[in-house]
């Protein structure tokens, strides 16, 4: 097993990128390209690819299957489970470039297994993807979102749990934070 500046590299993985943070894991069969910038303690799991002009933040984890494309910036604390499809290309056709889109994952964003994002959006901090989903518009932070297109069932907290307002504009997770509902949005009170 490779060890570079407190890095872990897998030996049957590819690292060409000399920007990434200490404490990160490349696993096998991964392959990072040269311009990808990769924060500190990172887990790119099984059969991922890393594209150049990524950035990807602190304590993601990016589980087997992903491929991350050129324009996507993933925040700090983001979870991207197996087989999260990432695109970049607005309107694709081989031989007919029209330029690459940016999509943005924000802090704590959780995407589910085999869900598809598509490109030019913005996943707010802290929302859950669900399994399956497809993600064709941009995600209020909070979000609970499902289905194809994926809508918005609910709000979730930090902590990841659902939240539950009723019919009230306040409420509280168990894990003791407080979140006012207003007009297709929750804020995080404490």
């Amino acid at each position: 097993m490779a060890e570079r500046e407190g890095v872990f590299i897998h030996p049957q993985a590819i690292c060409e990128s000399p920007s990434v943070g200490p404490g990160t894991r490349i696993w096998a069969f991964a392959h990072v390209l040269e311009g990808a910038r990769i924060g500190s303690r990172v887990n790119i799991c099984d059969h991922c690819f890393v594209e150049n002009d990524v950035v990807i933040g602190d304590n993601v984890v990016i589980k087997n299957g992903v491929a991350v494309w050129d324009g996507v910036t993933i925040e700090d604390g983001a979870f991207l489970g197996p087989n999260v499809a990432l695109t970049n290309e607005r309107w694709p056709r081989s031989g007919f470039p029209k330029g690459l889109a940016r999509t943005l994952i924000r802090r704590g964003a959780t995407i589910g297994a085999n869900a598809t994002i598509v490109t030019g959006i913005t996943l707010g901090e802290y929302c859950t993807i669900g399994a399956g989903s497809v993600v064709t518009k941009d995600v209020p932070p909070y979000a609970l979102m499902y289905g194809n297109p994926a809508r918005r069932k609910g709000w979730v907290c930090v902590c990841g749990l659902k939240l539950a307002f009723g019919q009230k504009e306040k409420t509280s997770c168990s894990c003791g934070r407080e979140y006012r509902e207003g007009d297709e949005a929750v804020k995080l009170l404490q």
